[in-house]
């Protein structure tokens, strides 16, 4: 039988997911992504189709309290970024994906900034 790559099998557990997690107009979806150096969180309406908020550590505004930063401080901050955009926009209430990766590490550092900076989920 033939095996998963990591990325495949990534892949396959975020189709899993995204069967249930729906983001709608009055509660969207935070989904993340996580690369080898960056990690990225967006604040999505499905119904739509459209990214509402965004923020990743190549964001300007979060560059500048990244340096000397390990990569799951890097994740908080990227965290607690997107909650104050999307609170600037009106959001409060999000539904959180977790895109396939475990929720450990900077994935889990992302969605405890986000709680901790005012998004209920």
């Amino acid at each position: 039988m033939k095996r998963d790559t990591p990325s495949a099998a990534r892949i396959r557990r975020h189709i899993r997911v995204r069967k249930v997690v729906e983001g709608t107009a009055s509660r969207p979806r935070l989904s993340v992504y996580r690369s080898l150096t960056h990690i990225y969180a967006q604040v999505i309406d499905d119904t739509k189709g459209h990214t509402l908020v965004s923020a990743s550590t190549l964001d300007s505004e979060a560059k500048e309290g990244l340096d000397g930063k390990n990569k799951k401080d890097q994740a908080q901050v990227v965290g607690a970024l997107v909650a104050k955009r999307a609170l600037g926009q009106g959001i409060e209430q999000v539904v959180f994906d977790r895109g396939g990766y475990r929720y450990h590490g900077r994935v889990k550092a992302v969605a405890e900034a986000a709680r901790e900076a005012g998004l209920k989920f």
